[in-house]
């Protein structure tokens, strides 16, 4: 019995160092998701592309922004003076942490310089000023929040594991709008009674998710804890959620994957598995039982049924995640995996830039999609 129990926990650790091993040959490859192709430099050079041309066009531009007098009357680069760009202040957010994730991962493609270029020529101490000072004016304690609030941790999170010395300074410059930020979503969270489990900007589990992602790498305790309290609050007891009535007509976040998709930040291994069992019950054993089509874009010009096209590129990346979290032997995984696929095809040839209304922001999601966005941050190789 001694022998044959030396013998298990031999093989026990030889299994766990293959696959810490796979792990680090993973990230060593780069941030891709696994699984996965790596992203074609010709593609990420496309994606690039969206968010040059957009981040410093200032029209046509949504505003979400509440006048108090006539004196907020006021052009949007004079109102954000770093993030008027892509249409409105969260698209830009993310345009900018998507360049700076493609200038991370492909440093010696001919997009990098231009990247960094516009990086350097929105985080300058003056324009990272006039963002902050816009948020402390009365009247705004719910801008952005908490979709675009969430963008920006993941931009300052994304430069803080790059290692390079603008990226440094680009960081330490976004700081005073990082604290502004951290500090409306420590006051926000304890008063929020309930989740919010729309497919559009307001829900909460995937701000959740990529506020959680950034407190792993900032190594901020206290944003963890209670973003950690809440989740488990707000989903830990759901049950049966009706993936059958989505998606809505203008979705792009799964209300019930985006919480699914959350949650394997929370739970971990077999609670994981039991928790989603009761979760979505639907999935299925075999990847040849159709269960989740994509969703179906009729009309890309117009910019609320184009985020269909965006709901796919999330399903397709919160698909990968869920099946990640799972144990190898779980026959959802391979479910999961076929789902994310057939999103994926279905939703990348989209992504061109024909029609502003989607190019200005799909580009970030097809990013965070072939870039593996959910897997946790590493710092560039050195």
């Amino acid at each position: 019995m001694k022998i044959a129990s030396a013998a298990g926990a031999n093989a026990s650790r030889a299994v766990r160092l293959t696959t810490i091993v796979a792990m680090l040959a993973m990230w060593a490859a780069g941030p891709a998701t696994a699984g996965a192709e790596p992203l074609d430099p010709a593609a990420a050079a496309r994606f690039a592309r969206l968010a040059l041309e957009c981040v410093h066009r200032e029209y046509p531009n949504h505003l979400s922004h509440t006048l108090a007098s006539d004196a907020d009357a006021r052009p949007p680069r004079e109102l954000s003076p770093a993030f008027y760009g892509c249409f409105d202040w969260h698209s830009s957010v993310h345009g900018h942490w998507l360049l700076a994730r493609l200038a991370r991962s492909y440093p010696n493609e001919p997009f990098a310089a231009a990247a960094r270029a516009a990086l350097d020529e929105t985080l300058t101490p003056e324009h990272i000023a006039g963002e902050a000072a816009y948020f402390r004016a009365a009247g705004r304690a719910s801008f952005e929040r908490p979709y675009g609030l969430a963008w920006l941790l993941m931009l300052d999170a994304e430069l803080r594991v790059w290692d390079d010395p603008d990226a440094r300074r680009w960081a330490a410059t976004l700081e005073p709008l990082e604290g502004e930020v951290i500090s409306r979503v420590g006051r926000w969270l304890p008063q929020l009674a309930y989740p919010i489990r729309i497919g559009e900007h307001n829900q909460t589990a995937f701000a959740f998710g990529l506020m959680l992602d950034y407190a792993a790498v900032r190594g901020d305790a206290p944003l963890r804890a209670l973003l950690l309290a809440k989740s488990r609050q707000f989903y830990a007891r759901d049950r049966a959620c009706p993936l059958g009535y989505e998606p809505s007509g203008e979705d792009f976040l799964s209300p019930c994957l985006a919480e699914a998709d959350l949650m394997r930040r929370v739970l971990a291994g077999r609670d994981y598995a039991r928790w989603l069992g009761a979760f979505l019950p639907q999935i299925p054993a075999r990847p040849d039982v159709p269960w989740l089509a994509p969703a179906i874009v009729t009309d890309r010009s117009d910019p609320k049924l184009a985020h269909l096209d965006g709901l796919n590129l999330s399903r397709a990346w919160m698909l990968e995640g869920i099946a990640a979290a799972l144990p190898p032997a779980d026959p959802r995984g391979a479910v999961l995996r076929a789902a994310a696929r057939a999103h994926r095809a279905a939703a990348l040839p989209a992504v061109t830039g024909e029609h502003y209304e989607g190019g200005h922001w799909l580009g970030t999601f097809a990013t965070y999609l072939v870039t593996g966005g959910g897997a946790p941050l590493r710092q560039s190789p050195q």
